[in-house]
């Protein structure tokens, strides 16, 4: 436990709040009467459906986990007590690298190793008090789930969005296995950070591209209502481009090359072409050139598969190549291009080929320059683009006159910056004249009469590799036949199965440890009866997590992977809660497979989850926590020092739910002390359950009614630690009334502390409990709807206005509420102490903003 924790405990019992005893008892309770089960059909209460992202079972809960639970419980148990009938589930993400790794170092087998994780999860949760509906549990490594993985793998197959093919993949030679575009980040795996590497593999994938348009035009669906930098990194992800695919003669090859741009509007000044050199196409010409090139070719292709697809994008890298000895020939003016293999140029990136037009784009230019190749400038960047189009001059031959001196200042070659501006086409023909946008419009028209190009759209966005070659997944429910036939495995044989890991070597090798259970991979064709292999490879875990929220709807079915009928009734998501790290990879996909679960007409709706949450992380000493760096704040160590209610409250008072929180400023101590408080607060009144409230204070009326005015919006904007801060407030008020005039017998102060106990229940539910049943209450407060405020106490008789002279405060005004900016500028106009200080200054305007501020402005 590090020095910092150790300086927030507080001992249990301290000012008479005995936080593990309460915590047990209510816990109890609870187990006992399972009151946050979802209501079924015949519950008439309007629905909503809360979720957190399930965990990862690599062992107990950490501090991350601690803090988006208690952030889904406040929205659960909020929705409750606003009448609804809440589902909040909870279920293990249990297959996956983490878990195998973590189980081959320690000697066990996976699913020793992962359900002995969740049963240690389990109980942390259900000591920090969250109101799960625990009848609806799932964990991705039942057979009862995956078979529904296999189901769902081979409805996308009959659709044609589930196909395998060989192509390069990124390779993680520490965990010996592919992974998706999505999962290397900074050219690193993003489980293991070891350096990515390419390979030639082939493997099965989703057709996500298939899915590209809708993915990111049905993000408009949720603007406002998941955070903004969540769906710019989605739309980012997906990257559409828009341009045209312009064919290339090759010379001495039959087929064309199809190259894409986003300015076809520069074929004229296109100079070169560039292949990526891990292409099918490089491989080809260089295997018909002289033996030179070939061998250049050769080690220049080894040198780029050593280097990642972040090293050969970057900009600041020295350009590198080699000239294949061909030529491809511009289709809109005959000139013929030399062909270059450069890194620079992805394999799996449009089409694996660019047309280079220096002048234009700066990769291109800094290639030009490295190898002295023509640079051809196009676009006059230095020409107006609005209003008439510019008077062109023509010599006696009726050739334009190029007004070359307006750009000789802006020379790519002698500057080295490519004009990549807006202006008017030169050297261009037909385009000659014409703004950038009207010049692509008409060469795209030209193209398309020549039959050489037309209009289309790329993606940054790839196909979603899912094979995996690893043991601890889903099996791909596909055979291999003697004839190289793959065929689906019936329906009625699911679940394939995985083979008991005892007596499997589990250690990553490169190749799935699923194909050396010679028992389980020899197996029959059902049509035929002829020996078949089972496909050795297992699913990307991200598709066991694209549907989940499907499967709460119905866990224990055995006939379908969900109910269209509950689907309807619950989904999409109301609310889904989650880090921030998961804003690509796992919610691209999930968007996908329900775009896709609705083409197939098995849900109604096209986005999985309405809203999102995303919350920080919880740091130490201002740097993320790792066991590596030992700065690890343990979860399970600060509940049991300290109970789950303060941490709840902790945490959610810390600051934003969006904003990283570092644990040295998190104050349990703080947190102990305010629930203390509160309790006390509960013992200390004497009325009873019946008395008359507006017979109280009024003033501390009016502070508990402002409180559950102002609640529910804070909540619904997860403003969760204004909301503890005004409980806060709220208890200090009525202490005080306790402690003076009609003290704890005031219909007031029982008002009030009742109050306390319902807004509390999100953020601290067994204190909430306690002070419920201590006011005399025997129902669960977790259950009871929150009052409704009394609009005449909402009302504010008087405000106290501010007067500013010079932006410096004279004099404070006790004003009517609803004063009207004249009489209020009168007022204080008239004010004697505002006279003194203008003395004899001019005023030479005044602001007011009624009822609280008036601000002289004088010289």
């Amino acid at each position: 436990m590090s020095q910092t924790t150790e300086s927030h405990h507080v001992a249990p019992g301290e000012g008479g709040y005995d936080a593990h005893a309460i915590q047990a008892k209510w816990q109890a309770l609870w187990a006992e009467s399972d009151p946050f089960r979802a209501g079924g059909d015949d519950d008439t209460r309007p629905r909503k459906y809360v979720l957190a992202m399930f965990p990862y079972p690599s062992g107990d809960l950490h501090m991350g986990h601690a803090e988006n639970y208690v952030y889904s419980d406040i929205v659960a148990r909020f929705w409750r007590h606003r009448g609804y009938n809440v589902l909040n589930p909870i279920g293990w993400d249990s297959f996956g690298l983490p878990a195998e790794n973590a189980a081959i170092k320690r000697g066990a087998n996976p699913p020793t190793w992962t359900y002995a994780n969740i049963a240690q999860q389990r109980a942390s949760m259900e000591q920090y008090g969250v109101s799960f509906d625990w009848s609806r549990v799932l964990h991705t490594s039942d057979p009862d789930y995956y078979r529904w993985n296999q189901w769902l793998f081979q409805k996308l197959y009959e659709r044609g969005l589930a196909y395998r093919k060989q192509s390069p993949v990124n390779w993680c030679p520490n965990d010996q296995t592919v992974l998706a575009n999505e999962q290397v980040v900074d050219g690193r795996c993003e489980r293991c950070g070891a350096e990515v590497v390419k390979k030639k593999l082939t493997q099965w994938y989703f057709r996500i591209t298939d899915y590209a348009d809708r993915l990111l035009d049905d993000l408009n669906q949720l603007e406002g209502f998941w955070p903004q930098k969540v769906i710019q990194m989605q739309r980012n992800w997906i990257g559409r481009s828009v341009g045209a695919d312009i064919r290339f003669e090759i010379e001495g090859r039959a087929e064309k090359v199809t190259v894409f741009s986003t300015r076809p509007d520069t074929l004229h000044g296109a100079t070169f072409m560039v292949i990526a050199p891990d292409s099918d196409l490089a491989a080809e010409i260089a295997s018909e050139a002289p033996a030179d090139v070939r061998m250049r070719f050769q080690a220049y292709l080894e040198t780029v598969q050593r280097t990642t697809e972040i090293d050969r994008q970057s900009t600041d890298r020295p350009k590198t190549g080699v000239f294949l000895e061909r030529y491809a020939i511009n289709p809109i003016n005959g000139e013929r291009l030399p062909i270059w293999a450069a890194d620079y140029v992805l394999a799996d990136y449009g089409h694996g080929a660019v047309m280079a037009v220096p002048a234009h784009d700066q990769r291109d230019l800094d290639f030009a320059r490295a190898f002295d190749l023509p640079v051809k400038v196009v676009v006059d960047t230095t020409a107006p683009i609005t209003g008439a189009i510019p008077v062109i001059e023509l010599d006696d031959d009726g050739v334009p006159i190029e007004p070359e001196a307006s750009l000789d200042e802006l020379d790519p070659v002698r500057t080295g910056i490519a004009l990549t501006g807006e202006g008017r086409m030169i050297r261009s023909g037909s385009l000659d004249g014409l703004s950038k946008r009207n010049a692509i419009a008409r060469v795209i028209e030209e193209l398309e009469a020549a039959g050489t190009g037309h209009a289309a759209k790329t993606y940054r966005l790839r196909d979603w590799l899912i094979s995996r070659q690893r043991y601890w997944g889903t099996p791909i429910p596909m055979l291999h036949t003697e004839d190289g036939q793959i065929i689906p495995v019936p329906e009625d044989q699911l679940p394939v199965t995985l083979p008991d890991a005892d007596g499997l070597d589990l250690t990553p090798k490169g190749a799935s440890p699923l194909g050396a259970a010679t028992e389980w991979v020899n197996t029959v064709d059902p049509a035929t009866g002829a020996p078949a292999l089972r496909d050795p490879d297992t699913m990307d875990t991200f598709v066991d997590s694209s549907w989940y929220f499907l499967r709460f709807l119905s866990p224990g079915d055995t006939a379908q992977a969900f109910s269209v009928e509950q689907a309807a009734r619950w989904a999409p998501v109301d609310f889904y809660i989650g880090g921030v790290e998961h804003a690509i990879l796992h919610l691209l996909y999930a968007r996908f497979i329900t775009k896709a679960l609705y083409d197939m007409k098995l849900v109604d709706f096209t986005e999985p989850f309405s809203s999102l949450i995303n919350q920080g992380m919880v740091i130490l000493g201002g740097a993320k926590m790792s066991k590596s760096k030992g700065n690890l704040v343990l979860f399970q160590e600060e509940l049991e020092q300290h109970g789950a209610d303060v941490l709840r409250v902790a945490l959610a008072f810390a600051g934003p739910v969006e904003d990283d929180k570092d644990w040295d400023d998190v104050s349990t101590t703080g947190a102990a002390k305010f629930l203390a408080r509160a309790l006390r607060v509960a013992r200390d009144v004497t009325s009873e359950t019946d008395v008359v409230w507006a017979e109280g204070d009024a003033a501390l009326r009016r502070v508990t009614h402002r409180l559950l005015a102002d609640a529910p919006g804070l909540i619904e904007h997860t403003k969760f630690n204004v909301v503890v801060a005004r409980l806060m407030e709220l208890v200090n008020a009525i202490r005080k009334v306790i402690d003076s005039g009609a003290g704890a017998a005031d219909p007031a102060v029982r008002e009030a502390a009742e109050a306390v106990a319902m807004l509390l229940d999100p953020f601290a539910p067994h204190v909430a409990e306690e002070m419920w049943e201590i006011l005399g209450y025997d129902k669960f407060v977790g259950l009871a709807v929150w009052r409704q405020p009394d609009p005449t106490l909402l009302v504010e008789d008087t405000v106290t206005a501010v007067v500013q002279i010079g932006g410096k405060v004279r004099a404070t005004l006790d004003v009517p509420a609803r004063i009207t900016p004249d009489a209020l500028e009168k007022l204080a106009r008239d004010d004697e102490r505002v006279q003194r200080a203008i003395g004899d200054r001019e005023i030479v305007r005044v602001i007011v903003r009624a009822p609280k501020v008036v601000s002289f402005i004088v010289r």
